[in-house]
């Protein structure tokens, strides 16, 4: 707590060029995130300097070097302040890493460190202001370690801390030591001592009775539920100026140039996406475009780089992150359910960040490479989860999805890039949230699917004319059209849910729920759900075909309609 105290004095009581921008706790995900804040600064021009602080325990997560390694490709003012007290709740230091200092982990990663004498209060105050100057005159990172000590522990006590290491520390208390120094330099006297100690009980005790004397929290679950999401007013736009038909990848790459273009703090991050133009070619052109600030390659850390986008959100920017395949989404899952997820109901701060999620299988690229794990975030609140079948809603739903505050993993299925065609409107529009999309009528069954499943589908129904069918596209999973599910299935009686993800957990297995729970009356038959097989997604395409729930849906359909 003294470092921080001192940090936050060196910044705050200096002069105004010297005010600190980002005081973030030693959560993992917010070194990142100190990441986005600072690349905001640079975008914007602002010279502000990003303080980040995390403990030395913390600096054994890959979150830690994945900040440092970004903020050094792309040379950031972030100060990375690590309070090395020794242990890590009760793990020495000796059982965390090998090095002899954290400062020299900068090594690595070709950035500057300094060691400072954390109970030192002249020497934080000193040394931090001139770094700080420092970095605004030439922009980069720094690591700073701080050799303190913690003397205390509420959870655990400090019973496994040898006492010859407690009185080593003792003698180095920064306060009682400072107050020795004000006391020889007289600046400070016994009655302005103990002026200052009766004015902070004082406030100490103001500030507990105000505490103490606060009513019980009274539970309103409508509060709650309201409290997830922050609040977005979907505005429908549609710039008319004809049509087009294009493939699906087209749709995604006009919905992001055109967002580009609408938006002037919309980034890009990604792997490959600069020269290159992405592993698909979206972003093809968008580097001479847009240029190299806003269409920015990145290393291969998928956690820092989501972290950085809600940096960059926290600076009132836009970003989109692709994934260069969703499964690799998994590399990033924490900041995703663990931060951004929960910032708008913790801090009621927006997360302003697209997650875009190629995915899918049909390609033979085999089980790292084809995943449909969307269930993995419909599951969270605070996501947001789209997941559209066609060009025109592909394009339309990506424009609502970075408008949109929230965070948002917007899946895009491979198989269907290249494969799918449709008229665009060629100029930009929006199409709302959480409202599916009934693709067919009939009243025998009702036909739930999203992704490529909704072609699956059409297709088994155009083998079997005489079927006559709800197909509804669900085009978002999070939020759900509940409405146009139970009101196709009061009609048809029969429902069925065809999915690519796997059986267990998956959404289809909530749809199901939620039919039985609102339409049981309505119901003639069990409600049916398809999906792939049970086991990770082959590489051969014999096996990817049994893998896949295609041809079980026919028969699966055709077995429903007989019950």
């Amino acid at each position: 707590v003294s470092v921080l105290t001192l940090l936050w004095s060196a910044f705050h009581f200096g002069t105004q060029e010297y005010k600190i921008v980002g005081m973030i706790s030693h959560l993992g995900p917010q070194l990142g995130v100190a990441d986005g804040i600072a690349l905001a600064s640079n975008l914007k021009n602002k010279n502000q300097v990003t303080a980040v602080f995390t403990g030395e325990g913390g600096t054994s997560e890959g979150d830690f070097h994945e900040a440092l390694n970004v903020a050094s490709v792309w040379q950031l003012p972030v100060m990375f302040c690590v309070e090395n007290n020794g242990y890590g709740l009760s793990t020495p230091t000796q059982e965390q890493f090998k090095c002899e200092h954290i400062a020299d982990k900068s090594i690595g990663y070709g950035m500057e460190s300094h060691i400072i004498d954390g109970n030192n209060v002249l020497e934080v105050y000193k040394k931090v202001n001139e770094i700080a100057e420092s970095i605004r005159q030439n922009p980069r990172p720094v690591l700073l370690e701080f050799k303190t000590f913690r003397m205390h522990e509420e959870a655990s006590g400090v019973k496994y801390v040898p006492q010859d290491l407690m009185n080593y520390w003792d003698k180095k208390d920064p306060i009682e030591n400072y107050q020795s120094f004000l006391k020889d330099e007289g600046i400070l006297t016994d009655d302005i001592e103990l002026k200052i100690k009766e004015d902070i009980i004082l406030e100490i005790n103001e500030h507990l009775k105000l505490a103490f004397d606060e009513n019980d929290i009274i539970p309103n679950e409508m509060k709650e539920l309201n409290d997830v999401y922050k609040e977005f007013e979907y505005q429908e736009i549609k710039e008319n100026s004809g049509a087009k038909e294009i493939r699906f990848i087209d749709a995604i790459s006009d919905g992001l140039k055109q967002s580009m273009e609408r938006h002037d703090d919309l980034i890009i991050m990604g792997q490959d996406i600069a020269e290159y133009g992405g592993a698909f070619k979206i972003t093809e052109g968008f580097l001479e475009r847009f240029g190299k600030e806003r269409i920015r390659n990145t290393p291969i850390c998928e956690s820092s780089i989501i972290e950085v986008g809600m940096g960059l959100s926290i600076a009132d920017m836009k970003s989109v992150v692709e994934m260069q395949f969703g499964d690799f989404v998994s590399s990033g899952f924490n900041p995703i359910v663990n931060y951004l997820a929960k910032s708008h109901y913790r801090w009621n701060q927006k997360a302003d960040v697209v997650i875009r999620m190629p995915c899918g299988g049909g390609v033979s690229a085999g089980p790292f490479h084809s995943q449909t794990n969307e269930a993995w975030f419909t599951k969270t609140p605070g996501l947001k989860v789209v997941y559209p079948a066609f060009p025109y809603d592909a394009k339309g739903l990506l424009a609502t999805a970075i408008n949109d505050p929230n965070p948002v993993l917007f899946f895009e299925h491979k198989g269907l890039y290249r494969s799918i065609r449709q008229d665009v409107p060629v100029d930009y529009y929006t199409l709302p949230f959480g409202k599916a999309s009934v693709l067919r009528e009939g009243n025998q069954v009702t036909i739930v699917s999203y992704g490529a499943g909704v072609h699956w589908a059409l297709e088994t129904l155009d083998k079997h004319q005489d079927i006559k069918a709800d197909v509804i596209d669900l085009r978002t999973l999070q939020p759900l059209d509940t409405i146009t599910i139970f009101s196709s299935v009061r009609k048809t009686g029969r429902a069925i849910i065809l999915q690519e993800d796997s059986m267990f957990g998956g959404i289809a297995s909530d749809i199901s729920a939620l039919i039985m729970e609102h339409c049981f009356e309505q119901l003639d038959a069990p409600v049916k759900r398809v999906s792939s097989l049970e086991t990770p997604i082959p590489f051969v395409k014999q096996l990817e075909d049994q893998y896949l729930p295609k041809k079980r849906f026919e028969s699966a359909l055709l077995d429903l309609l007989k019950y």
